[in-house]
């Protein structure tokens, strides 16, 4: 028995609704299409309309994320080495000459590779639909680029406040945040500890101190290059300036192409105090908060391992039953941190 054709309605036809899913959400009946014309009238019928444009003032990526240098991982896991010490001399007779001898110390360091993914769907009917109404008609290519957005928001957010808690023993799918590896460093042999500055007391000088005591060490040659803090932080660092009238903000720098911040002087120079709102708050009870901002070497001393590509890269799949179009983006690589206990600091204030 041959086959037969037959006209359906393509929002209740099984096949043809799952085309109208684009994100995997299903297209829904907008009404009876008499009540589309907004006014009827003696030589006028006005009908919907719309900007070609669509509003979009979605955050797409955080600072951190795009300040960070990237390298090509050497596998899985991505391998390098740290040296922690040189070897040693010691002042001798110079008639009789002795020492011990001595090397260098270096440590093999580990880092596992993640993945960060993403799928967006095009139903086959919905697209023809908005391609023959031609209105939005970049609407297809981004739709994609938001989904890459996503992927690159995600990683970025990850950076500070991925749940994992070792670079190599994976116990997450998730980064092991800068902010943890950053922490855990702190608390190391070759860490400071955590800097902490009194509810009363002056952030601008508790920083100041930290980043002295960074540089006053004789073990590492550390170079801080900018502090990180949370929009509502740094918003503390100016009302102290402003409440104290102290003018401590001598240079303005630029982080990102366009991006300028104010930056306080320090025993090593000018750094910039970066806003990025991927680093959180934490409540601490009562109605203050833990403000943590972080000292960094962030463009020398915290990588990012990529395989392949450090960008997000998209494929696209076959079609499906249904004729939709499926795109996958993937991201494969992870952050680390390079002397995690001499290269970065983080300080605590709660207010």
């Amino acid at each position: 028995m041959k086959g037969f054709a037959q006209f359906v309605d393509p929002s209740n036809n099984p096949i043809l609704a799952q085309l109208g899913m684009v994100g995997g959400g299903r297209s829904q009946a907008v009404g009876n299409i008499s009540a589309a014309a907004d006014y009827l009238a003696p030589g006028a019928i006005e009908v919907n309309r719309y900007a070609t444009e669509i509003v979009d003032m979605v955050r797409r990526r955080f600072v951190l994320g795009q300040r960070i240098n990237q390298t090509l991982a050497t596998g899985q896991p991505h391998r390098y080495f740290e040296q922690i010490a040189i070897a040693t001399a010691v002042a001798a007779d110079p008639r009789i000459l002795t020492t011990t001898a001595s090397q260098p110390v270096r440590q093999e360091r580990v880092v596992g590779l993640k993945a960060i993914t993403a799928q967006i769907n095009y139903g086959l009917f919905d697209v023809e639909v908005n391609q023959q109404q031609g209105q939005f008609a970049y609407l297809e290519a981004k739709d994609i680029t938001d989904t890459v957005d996503g992927v690159l928001k995600l990683h970025d957010q990850t950076l500070w406040t991925g749940n994992d808690t070792d670079l190599f023993l994976s116990t997450s799918t998730q980064y092991y945040g800068i902010s943890g590896q950053i922490f855990a460093g702190a608390a190391s042999s070759l860490g400071l500890g955590v800097t902490s500055v009194a509810a009363s007391g002056s952030l601008v000088d508790g920083y100041k101190t930290a980043v002295a005591n960074m540089a006053n060490r004789q073990d590492f040659e550390v170079r801080p290059t900018a502090i990180y803090g949370n929009p509502t932080l740094l918003n503390l660092f100016d009302a102290e300036v402003y409440d104290n009238n102290r003018q401590l903000f001598y240079n303005q720098v630029e982080v990102l192409p366009g991006v300028v911040v104010n930056g306080i002087p320090t025993q090593v120079g000018v750094l910039p105090l970066v806003s990025d709102p991927a680093l959180v708050n934490i409540s601490a009870g009562g109605g203050k908060n833990q403000y943590t901002g972080f000292i960094l070497s962030d463009i020398d001393m915290i990588k990012y391992a990529y395989l392949t590509d450090p960008l997000p890269r998209v494929f696209q799949l076959g079609l499906l039953g249904n004729l939709a179009s499926q795109y996958v983006i993937v991201k494969f690589g992870a952050p680390y941190v390079e002397g995690p206990g001499y290269a970065h600091q983080p300080v605590v204030t709660i207010r």
